[in-house]
């Protein structure tokens, strides 16, 4: 008889509504990380160091899944759909919040279909010209651009991109006139800049490197607010010529809104230690990437700000995507 009570007790117990679900601890599977680029760029490369370092930290997985297209708007709207379970993650670029206000039709919103976890890095970018332009520093380069205002033209890696933004937000800074020559992509702007077809550009370090260490282009500066460790030896434009100026293209991890401050608080937390590790600093730095691992509310209050001013830039310039 004590077998039946025993069942029956036990049955009870396990039938009760007042029994706790209890919950499997973040994460328990496989986390995806979408990256709105092709692989074997900077940022691809970037974004599976990250991956590998956190699979181990996290306990799970995490892989990264390339969806590139439409400007980055592929990967973007795929995230911003996903469930809001920490699984389905974004590495997010500048052009998460350019995109708006370039295209007519983005089926997102930066600040409302998001949650942000860290920004993760800067991809520095640099002022450079033609050796056979007769300038030192960004402020003879203002002053040659003043008292030459047709003759000097600039190339960027394709109408809308943050090259020309942010060349376009340089000459309404400076007050200067600069005929814009689009690209599809750096390879071909930087050979045209450097056999003198154009004679300035704003590039990524990392494409522009080679041209500068074999002397076929010249750096002015650094477009970041602070001086870059990628690059210690050039000023700021800001420093050199043109105060308040700030170009900061950017890559972090955003996940769709709604996620969890538990899970946001804890990717947060285990990016920041992987971004600490002295490799991984040696490695973001060869590839033209200065970290920056702020905290989720930073983040938040860095993508508001930065939208508001590239949508600015795209008014007044009149800027549209290729």
């Amino acid at each position: 008889m004590h077998y039946v009570t025993r069942w029956l007790a036990l049955l009870l117990l396990a039938t009760s509504p007042i029994m706790p679900a209890v919950a499997q601890p973040y994460p328990n599977k496989p986390i995806k990380l979408i990256l709105p680029f092709p692989t074997g760029g900077a940022t691809d490369v970037m974004s599976r160091i990250l991956a590998e370092k956190l699979t181990p930290r996290l306990g799970q997985p995490v892989i990264v899944e390339n969806k590139p297209g439409a400007g980055t708007m592929l990967a973007s709207e795929y995230v911003a759909k996903a469930s809001a379970d920490g699984y389905t993650l974004l590495m997010a670029a500048s052009s998460l919040v350019i995109a708006p206000a370039l295209y007519a039709k983005v089926n997102y919103e930066p600040i409302k279909d998001f949650t942000p976890v860290t920004q993760v890095a800067a991809v520095i970018h640099l002022v450079v010209v033609n050796p056979g332009l007769p300038v030192n520093s960004i402020q003879e380069l203002i002053a040659y651009l003043k008292a030459n205002p047709t003759k000097v033209s600039y190339g960027s890696t394709g109408s809308g991109t943050s090259t020309h933004l942010e060349a376009e937000l340089f000459k309404k800074m400076a007050g200067v006139e600069i005929e814009h020559i689009p690209y599809k992509g750096s390879t071909p702007a930087l050979a045209d800049l450097v056999g003198g077809q154009t004679s300035m550009m704003i590039d990524p370090i990392a494409s522009s490197k080679p041209y500068l260490e074999s002397g076929r282009l010249r750096a002015l500066a650094v477009t970041t607010a602070q001086r870059s460790v990628s690059a210690p030896e050039l000023p700021t434009v800001a420093e050199s010529g043109l105060p308040g100026y700030e170009a900061m293209p950017w890559l972090g991890i955003v996940a769709p809104a709604g996620t969890s401050k538990e899970i946001v608080d804890k990717l947060y937390k285990e990016v920041v230690e992987v971004l600490k590790m002295q490799d991984v600093k040696d490695r973001f730095k060869s590839l033209g990437l200065d970290i920056i691992g702020n905290t989720p509310t930073e983040f938040a209050s860095f993508i508001l700000k930065d939208q508001k001013k590239w949508a600015q830039v795209i008014k007044d310039s009149g800027a549209k995507a290729d």
